[in-house]
């Protein structure tokens, strides 16, 4: 589901969004008709940074020129500040036309009422050219709410100098026991810790039972993992840290806001595999993708998860114009070739191809890491369910609390399922 790296900012926007949640959306979006012959405004508000915005801009500017009767007022703020935002302009009636979704709120901004069923309005946006295991993705019980503009998943980011030290190879396939032996090793040779605490992502722990045949949550929205599962895995966790595999979580905090890939805290990581050009941003050290460990070889228990997604207001004034751009923006092969990997791998077949030119090594890295798991990125990601992304920051939360042996591993599990289940009511 979420990766650790944003896992703070994810709980600034939960608590942002748990403020309104109750509040209803009125009214519709700003700006002109073109009933007076002048352009019709659309607001399109995104998260992202200044390098982002200025790439937007260069493709605003492409689609006003395809599109003289549209005019763009663009918006943007890093991840927390764009949701506290968000919700607080949905609540007064002043949702944008068109804004970018994530999938772990998509369900809850649907079940409000607030998004267009891109389907079912004048312009349906196409996705037949979309990655298989993108297609579904933004369909909330029939009605398709947004549509991927970039996707990812699962891997294993490290530093094969780190391993090569140790005299530790990576396989094309191994199991958590033995991932969990060799980052021991790399933690007693290379000066650093083995790994990052992989057992503080929850989606990792879905991945983990997803690879047993089991499920985190059920298709209602209920838990379907049980108290005995999280406690085997958080076990997994609280022993390797008492074999020093894992970081300090001192020196974790302490290294805020860099990560500890960043920080060369650790030679490796599991996290979605886009993070890899982060870390190499934040670290001189290089770093490869390798697959996950998993307890069935035959099944890595990933998907092909959507990066970003665009969504429509039901409110907006301009229905087919929001469709519009949103096709624009997620299949046009011209905004692949400006954004490159800028917003992770482009969804759309199209996208990827104009974007692989200006890709970084990095995120080419990522490109071919994903077509040596092609074969298992075919089924597409759950929808998670409304008030996960407070599930989401209570595991972080949670396992912080062990990690300073605060707590048990027994009452960890016991304070994460009672949170989650009162968060999913």
């Amino acid at each position: 589901m979420l990766n650790g790296e944003r896992h703070r900012s994810r709980l600034l926007a939960a608590l942002a969004c748990a403020a309104v949640l109750l509040l209803t959306a009125c009214g519709g979006s700003g700006g002109g008709d073109g009933g007076d012959g002048g352009p019709v405004e659309l607001r399109y508000s995104w998260w992202g940074n200044a390098d982002r915005a200025a790439l937007m801009q260069q493709a605003i500017a492409i689609f006003e020129a395809d599109h003289p009767d549209i005019k763009i007022t663009p918006n943007f703020s890093d991840f927390a500040e764009y949701w506290q935002k968000l919700n607080t302009e949905s609540a007064g009636g002043g949702t944008p036309d068109v804004l970018q979704m994530d999938f772990s709120y998509l369900r809850e901004y649907g079940d409000r009422g607030l998004l267009l069923d891109l389907d079912k309005s004048e312009n349906p946006v196409p996705v037949n050219d979309l990655l298989p295991g993108l297609q579904q993705a933004g369909v909330v019980d029939g009605q398709r709410f947004a549509v991927a503009l970039s996707g990812n998943t699962w891997g294993l980011i490290y530093d094969p100098a780190a391993f090569q030290t140790a005299g530790v190879s990576v396989p094309e396939r191994w199991t958590w026991e033995e991932y969990g032996a060799a980052i021991t090793k790399v933690a007693q040779t290379s000066g650093m810790a083995g790994a990052w605490d992989y057992t503080s992502i929850m989606g990792v722990f879905e991945i983990w039972l997803r690879q047993q045949g089991k499920a985190l949550f059920t298709e209602d929205g209920r838990i379907e993992a049980t108290p005995a599962d999280l406690e085997r895995f958080w076990q997994q966790g609280v022993d390797l840290r008492a074999a020093g595999a894992f970081p300090p979580q001192d020196k974790v905090a302490q290294a805020l806001p860099v990560t500890v890939m960043g920080a060369d805290l650790a030679a490796s990581t599991v996290n979605l595999d886009s993070m890899v050009t982060r870390y190499a941003g934040e670290s001189d050290r290089e770093f490869a993708l390798g697959a996950l460990p998993s307890s069935n070889p035959a099944d890595l228990g990933i998907r092909l998860r959507p990066g970003i997604l665009l969504s429509a207001f039901s409110g907006t004034d301009h229905p087919r114009q929001a469709a519009q751009l949103i096709d624009f923006m997620v299949n046009d092969p011209r905004v692949g070739e400006i954004f490159g990997g800028n917003r992770g791998l482009p969804a759309s077949n199209a996208q990827r191809a104009a974007a692989t030119p200006k890709l970084s090594a990095t995120d080419a890295a990522v490109a071919e890491y994903e077509k040596t798991i092609a074969q298992q990125l075919t089924v597409p990601s759950a929808l998670p369910p409304a008030g996960v992304g407070t599930a989401d920051s209570a595991f972080l939360r949670i396992n912080e609390e062990m990690a300073y042996g605060r707590i048990s591993v027994q009452d960890a599990a016991a304070q994460w399922f009672s949170e989650t289940e009162a968060a999913l009511r």
